[in-house]
């Protein structure tokens, strides 16, 4: 081999900006779509035309432009440029922004929450990160992005009813625009551009292995959760802005609920992710975790009128949403072979909003039609289906993803190189892709010998 390969290696710098830059855009463009979560059914009655089923499409209808949007985005990307795409996604954002903020009836909302669901840069993004990522530090860049993620949803739900409070809803699609404008100038002078683009089987949607990854029970078990998690999500924040004023609280002081519940939460779920890892009860972890919905939702549903009861029904829920948002991105990663993630997370990705779009829909629908209980009973009956399906989950392998690069080994060492990787302690299955020149591995870290596995790469 020409290089070496250093699998202890921490990322280069160019790899850092890339990665902290990009996860910044993802992270920055998930805020301005969840900041109107917790507030839209508060300040929507002000609106002309609104109806509680016109609020739920308009706090869910990002979802729909999402999922449909978000694979064409990212298969553009491959043909037309990343930045491009990006820019371009991130301008339909900036006009949906526009459009929400200047309209005054909830038909205009519609239209612009449509429009910033349009602009579905996600896995534009991702296969950039990828292509400015060497082999052994993409699975690292990924998870950075999704811990950008995570940290949006929280500041989001605490910041909106802030923002709110002072300028209505119209102040946070202003800032909203403002931050996606800052964002176009963060991908043309400070996110790198790539020498190259490929596609990468770990990081993209590959259409012909869309089929596979649906005939994958284990994974459409996973798509199926992150769609009723999200369903329950939206459903949920249709009325419990609504409670929490009608028990007294000022839509401005809505952020002193949420934070506090937001905080303790990931705090409590953290020794369940070292016992679901590194103690290797993944399967105990996660049905315990629905169940934990199940049960946050009956309590909401019995006594929601009563706002202590509310709150402590809203943090139970959060510790099972947010232990099973960390979770379910990792199942995926186990469970998926190599390359096949790509794909596999595409999917799983478009059920997730798929089912942001069905919960906000149905939960205004369901409080127009039947009032605030039955929305929380209805959340509570998809939780319990969820729970049927995940008792016959398979135990997770507890494998981690590893890409090794192929491009310095001669054509005739090849095969013999890849009988030597197969034969190190802890390589579960070795996969080569001869079009990306990368060998796709899963590996057990706990028995993984790494220095066998550096002296061959090196």
């Amino acid at each position: 081999m020409s290089h070496v390969q250093d699998i202890t290696s921490p990322m280069s710098s160019l790899e850092r900006r890339a990665t902290l830059s990009l996860s910044s855009i993802y992270a920055l463009r998930m805020l301005g779509l969840f900041m109107i979560l917790p507030v839209l059914s508060l300040f929507a009655e002000s609106l002309e035309g609104a109806t509680p089923l016109l609020i739920g499409l308009t706090v869910s209808i990002y979802g729909l432009s999402q999922a449909i949007l978000q694979i064409p985005f990212g298969l553009l990307s491959d043909r037309f440029g990343r930045k491009k795409i990006i820019i371009i996604g991130l301008l339909l954002f900036i006009t949906g922004s526009v459009v929400a903020a200047l309209s005054t009836t909830i038909y205009g909302v519609l239209i612009g929450r449509a429009l910033q669901g349009s602009g579905a840069i996600a896995a534009a993004i991702m296969a950039l990160v990828a292509d400015l990522t060497t082999e052994i530090h993409r699975t690292k860049a990924m998870a950075m992005i999704g811990a950008s993620i995570g940290i949006s949803f929280g500041v989001a739900m605490t910041l909106g009813p802030v923002i709110a409070g002072f300028s209505g809803i119209q102040g946070i699609f202003w800032l909203t625009a403002v931050l996606s404008f800052l964002a176009i100038f963060v991908v043309l002078y400070i996110v790198p551009n790539p020498k190259h683009s490929k596609v990468h089987r770990d990081a993209e949607l590959v259409p012909e292995q869309f089929t596979t990854v649906l005939k994958n029970a284990d994974l459409l078990r996973l798509d199926y959760g992150i769609f009723i998690l999200h369903l329950m999500l939206t459903a949920s924040f249709i009325i419990v802005p609504l409670l929490l004023r009608d028990a007294g609280l000022m839509a401005a002081d809505h952020w002193m609920v949420y934070l506090p519940v937001l905080v303790t939460s990931m705090a409590v779920i953290i020794p369940f992710i070292i016992l679901a890892e590194k103690k290797r009860k993944m399967k105990a972890v996660f049905i315990g975790a629905v169940a934990t919905l199940v049960i946050a939702n009956i309590i909401m549903y019995y006594l929601h009128f009563n706002l202590y009861a509310l709150i402590a029904g809203l943090w139970v829920f959060f510790c099972g949403f947010n232990l099973l948002e960390a979770t379910l991105p990792s199942l995926i990663s186990k469970t998926a072979p190599g390359n096949l993630k790509g794909t596999a997370m595409g999917a799983y990705s478009s059920s997730q909003f798929m089912g942001a779009f069905i919960g906000g829909t149905s939960g205004g629908w369901i409080y127009g039609e039947w009032g605030v209980g039955y929305v929380f009973l209805f959340c509570a009956v998809a939780a319990s289906s969820w729970l049927l399906v995940a008792l016959f989950m398979n135990p997770p392998q507890y494998l981690a993803n590893l890409l090794i690069s192929t491009e310095a080994v001669a054509t005739e060492d090849l095969e013999a190189f890849i009988e030597r990787i197969k034969a190190v302690a802890g390589v579960a299955s070795v996969t080569w892709q001869e079009s990306e020149q990368v060998i796709y591995l899963k590996v057990d870290n706990a028995s993984l010998d790494k220095d066998a596995l550096q002296s061959l790469l090196g």
